[in-house]
């Protein structure tokens, strides 16, 4: 370590990230929060317009690029692409995902597919390319996004929460790996944050949120977290600087779960 990271274990300076799911929500909160600590941050998403968004609002330490994830061909190519432009490759925070909701013994095996192309396979592709890089130059940090779904089983969401689940094994057996490299491999396991996929379920038919409805469909999940609390984006995306800086350089293979104590597993 550096005089200066001594200094601010939490700084990034000079650090070059990729954000998936850049485009908004969690990722979006993500992108900034990383930019704000000195990183450059390339703000990855489906939507390129919307990464547009994410990378213009940051400024000069940003740049947007449009990445469907279940395109292993695309991802690598961004991922090594950007290593090559920027002289290295410090950090990855796979934030991309989708849900589907629907009864176990209902679910169409497409929207299975869908979920688990998105969610495990876009993630799982990012982290080979960027395992390989990061073990190639010395060190580097991964961050994959979980779910408090991993948790606790609730109903109507089974894809979504396999494909969680799938998450969290990937990066345990991915950071037994390469921690030998100085690459760490994290996850984050967020309880309910608002966000636009959290969001849906409260939606006036001018696309703005019932706001009472939300309200009333909030409170009793208040009443199970010991804080009262329902999630913001920011809230996990400082749980996410945290995982890619030096004051977590003694943490590896682990799940982080920002979610106001609603679970507390052993």
């Amino acid at each position: 370590m550096t005089g200066n990271e001594l200094t601010d274990p939490f700084g990034l300076n000079e650090r070059v990230a990729v954000v998936t799911g850049a485009g908004s929500g969690i990722g979006r909160s993500t992108a900034r929060v990383l930019a704000a600590a000195g990183a450059f941050v390339v703000c990855a998403d489906v939507n390129a317009a919307a990464a547009t968004a994410t990378a213009e609002g940051i400024g000069k330490t940003a740049v947007a690029a449009a990445l469907d994830v279940t395109d292993r061909a695309a991802v690598f190519a961004l991922i090594e692409n950007t290593a090559a432009e920027q002289g290295r490759l410090d950090i990855l925070c796979n934030i991309a995902g989708i849900i589907r909701t629907g009864k176990v013994v209902d679910v169409p095996e497409e929207d299975l597919d869908a979920v688990l192309d998105v969610n495990f396979k876009g993630t799982f592709h990012a982290c080979q390319a960027a395992a390989r890089i990061m073990s190639a130059g010395g060190g580097g940090s991964i961050v994959n996004t979980a779910s408090g779904a991993v948790d606790t089983a609730q109903p109507e969401i089974m894809s979504y929460s396999v494909s969680k689940a799938a998450v969290v094994q990937l990066t345990h057996n991915l950071a037994a790996e390469v921690g030998r490299y100085g690459v760490r491999v994290n996850a984050v396991a967020p309880g309910l944050v608002r966000t636009a996929m959290t969001g849906r379920h409260y939606l006036l038919p001018d696309g703005s949120i019932d706001e009472a409805a939300r309200a009333a469909a909030e409170k009793p999940l208040r009443r199970m977290s010991p804080l009262g609390m329902i999630g913001e984006p920011e809230d996990i995306a400082y749980a996410v600087r945290y995982l890619v800086s030096d004051a977590a350089r003694f943490v590896t293979g682990q799940i982080l779960r920002p979610n106001g104590g609603v679970a507390m597993p052993w």
